[in-house]
Order: structure tokens, then sequence, then C-alpha cells
């Protein structure tokens, strides 16, 4: 009989093994994220701020086959070929979980280095959608709380008045009908999808987005109803399937995956929801502390029993899209997100792991440059944009207290009294490295360090 590596590792007769997990809000860029930091391992000339390679200790990098036979091979290879062609372009976003092994070869260091010789790491990094992570909330949730929750939400979001008209129109004492399920489903799906693609991040159930072969199953056919329909033939029906979503789809998730994580990444398109308006930035904020509740320890019930002892120890929030802006206004997006953050894990009451916010680009599109606009000079980003043309952009000046994004976002304010806050999508820049270079970045280095560093 075989044994696992997991064993192998416990009984110290394999290389130690550092898995760290990915994910990110909509559109945050978590393919992007994981191409440019294993571009950027094996080939380091850009990584000053990850200390082992600074100072030499790091040797050697190297992809190793995957080691798992039952999940997908993250397509590093199509992927980077994709950010650094001839003409570069975004690749498609994450749709399951994936996994990659690289392999670290280490120089010892300190007083004992003579007596000791190279020792190997091997950081498996696992590639997951952020819509899966978000439906944690759900197990703690019967029913009619979820169908409560998401109606309350629902009358100011993209998408969601034909679903609301469609339940209106509903008959609590009708028989349950399989084409109106499956209509009043289609609806709902309808909506998170336009949600997600307004920049909304609360958006469950997370599988109505990535069905993949679950897509028209009975798992993924019901949707939530109001008070007067829960106790007819449908909301009976929609909650036996609720029930069994979550015990057939987002159980096993987490036990086989995220309970195996030691590290995390949790990527926010912070720009995108500033962008989008206050409602966006409250959503991205009551989601970024549904994602802390699954990091906390000590936490009673399914969670705990799944994960035991294992713990997260060090969990990055990282605002992309960082080379949207000039590199004077990365501490304010910093600071929102460390708000943001903040104010997550007050309401998650977390503790335990160690947390870091901070403004990335995992690939830098942009340049800087000075632009003159009515007699004074702006600080701008210059780059390509997606239908080709080059363009100098100044997105608008973010403000320096958070609170001036983050109270009237709590308060339900549906608009910026003051300012407009733009984006604008950059298409990857044409590749210019040197030899040992991986792909510029914006302080993919100091992310590195945090996640992966002291192991190193």
């Amino acid at each position: 009989m075989g044994i696992g590596s997991d064993v192998i590792e416990g009984l110290g007769l394999g290389d130690p093994v550092l898995r760290l997990g990915v994910t990110g809000l909509s559109r945050a860029g978590k393919t992007v994220f994981i191409t440019s930091l294993v571009a950027n391992l094996l080939e380091r000339g850009r990584m000053h701020a990850l200390r082992a390679a600074a100072d030499g200790r790091l040797k050697a990098v190297w992809l190793q086959p995957q080691p798992d036979d039952t999940i997908p091979r993250f397509d590093y290879e199509r992927h980077l070929a994709a950010l650094t062609g001839p003409q570069p372009r975004w690749p498609e976003g994450t749709r399951h979980v994936s996994q990659l092994r690289l392999s670290l070869r280490l120089e010892p260091s300190g007083l004992l280095s003579g007596l000791r010789g190279p020792r190997n790491l091997h950081l498996d990094i696992v590639d997951y959608p952020g819509e899966w992570l978000l439906d944690l909330r759900l197990m703690e949730r019967d029913f009619a709380q979820w169908s409560t929750e998401v109606l309350e939400r629902l009358p100011n979001r993209p998408g969601a008045q034909a679903f609301l008209a469609a339940i209106g129109a509903e008959d609590s004492g009708a028989p349950f009908a399989e084409p109106r399920a499956q209509g009043l489903a289609d609806l709902y799906t309808a909506h998170l999808i336009a949600a997600r693609e307004a920049g909304w991040a609360d958006c469950t159930p997370g599988r109505f987005l990535i069905p993949g072969e679950l897509e028209g199953s009975p798992a993924l056919t019901f949707a939530p109803l109001p008070p007067h329909l829960l106790d007819g033939k449908l909301g009976r029906e929609f909650r036996r399937r609720f029930e069994s979503y979550k015990s057939r789809v987002v159980r096993p998730f987490f036990r086989d995956h995220f309970s195996r994580i030691d590290r995390q990444v949790v990527l926010v398109d912070v720009l995108g929801a500033i962008h989008q308006g206050p409602q966006a930035v409250e959503d991205t904020r009551r989601a970024m502390a549904d994602i802390l509740t699954a990091f906390r320890p000590g936490r009673a019930g399914w969670l705990a029993q799944i994960l035991g002892t294992r713990r997260v120890e060090r969990i990055l929030f990282a605002a992309t899209k960082a080379d949207h802006l000039h590199h004077v206004q990365h501490p304010r997006l910093t600071a929102i997100l460390t708000a943001m953050l903040r104010e997550a894990r007050d309401r998650a009451d977390f503790q335990g792991a160690r947390t870091e916010a901070m403004a990335i680009a995992a690939l830098r599109a942009t340049t800087e440059e000075m632009i003159a606009h009515q007699g004074e000079d702006l600080p701008a980003v210059r780059g390509r944009l997606l239908d080709g043309r080059q363009a100098a952009f100044h997105a608008g000046d973010l403000p320096a207290d958070p609170g001036q994004l983050l109270h009237p976002a709590r308060q339900g304010a549906t608009a910026w009294l003051d300012d407009d806050y733009a984006i604008m999508n950059f298409a990857p820049a044409p590749g210019t490295a040197r030899p040992g270079d991986g792909p510029p970045h914006v302080r993919l280095d100091r992310a590195a360090e945090f996640l992966i560093g002291d192991r190193l």
C-alpha cells in the first residue's frame, strides 16, 4: 500500500510543503496574480523585496508535476503566453479549482550554515473562485434567513427587477412545477451575473455563477423567496434544494481544498468598487468580513470539525490594479483597503492569524507621467487600451481620509457627493523584460515576502 505525501511530510521523510490559496472577489485578477508570481519566482530580477532572493539564499526555483492527480493543473504556460505574446491580452478568469507546484532550493544561513546542506521547500499554489468562498455564509443560515437577507438588498442591484416581479406573481397555494422553478432560478442567476459584471462582490450561491458539471441540476435550481411563499410547495422544495446545495457542494469544497491551506491571498478590486459607488464599496466590505469569518480560529460548528486544529497562518488582502493610479496615490488606496479590512475584522471578531493589506499590480500595464490640465500638472498613468489606442489617464484623487468613502457607503448612500472616481481598462503592455527578469509588477515582491518569506 502506498504512503500519501501528507503522511510522508508528517513523518519528516519528505521536503516540507507550503500551500498558498489564491482567491479574489469579482474581476480582481487571480489568474494574472498567479501567473506573474510564478514567472517572477522563476526569474527573480524584479523580486528585490523578497529577502531570500535579494541575499542569494534562494538558489533555484523550478516547476514540478502537479502532485494531486484529481485536481486540474493551473495552466501557467498558456496564461503566460497570453500576457507576454506579440499581442498581449488578459487570460481567461478562474472557473474551477486548479493547482501548481513550485520547488524552491534554499541555502542555509546563520551560525550553523556550515553544518547543513541546501534544503527544498515545495510551494503548492491553489487557485479557486472567490464566489465559492463566499458560500461559507450559507452554512450558518437556513433557507428563510438567506432569503430574507438576499431580498433586502436585491432592489438596488442590477438585473433584479425581472426576478422580483416573477416571485411577486407566484401563488403560495400552487402545486410545485419544475418549469416554474427553473424559470425563477434562471432569472435569479441572470441577476447574479449582472451584479457581478457591475462590480458587486456578494453574489451567492457562488456555483450559480460558475456551475460547471452541476449546471441544470436540482442543487442549482432554487432561488430566494419572500415569507408568504416559504410554506408552500415551492418553498418546501427550494428549502430542500438549498440544504442539498450546502451539504453536497459547499461542504465538500471546504473539506477537500480549503482545510489544507496554510497561507491565503484575497485579491480585491477596490478601484472598481469605488467607481461603482458607495453601495458597491459597502458590499465589498461585507464580503471581506464574510471571508475573514472563514479563517477565524476557535470557530464552533461544522467548519471547526472540518479544519480541526489546522489554521491559516497569514492572510493578505491585496487591492489590485494599483498601476491604474500614479504611485503618489498608492498610500491612499492602501489606507482605504486597510480601513475596510479593519471594519471587517471587527465585524468578524477575528483574531489569531496575521493579516496585511497592500496595494499591488501583479502585472504592470502602465507607465507614469504628468499631464497638464487647466493650468496644473496632474499625476497620471499611460497605457494601451483594449482597442489598441494609447491613452493618458488621471482617475481622480482618492480621499486622504478613508472615512470619506466608507461612511457614506455604510449609511446607504447611492452616489458620491463630491467626486467621481473613474477607471479605464488597460491591456497588458508589450514585454520589455531583460534576461533574468520576470514580468513588471507593483509590490508583488512585497506580497511574496509577506506570504512565504518567513519559510524561506
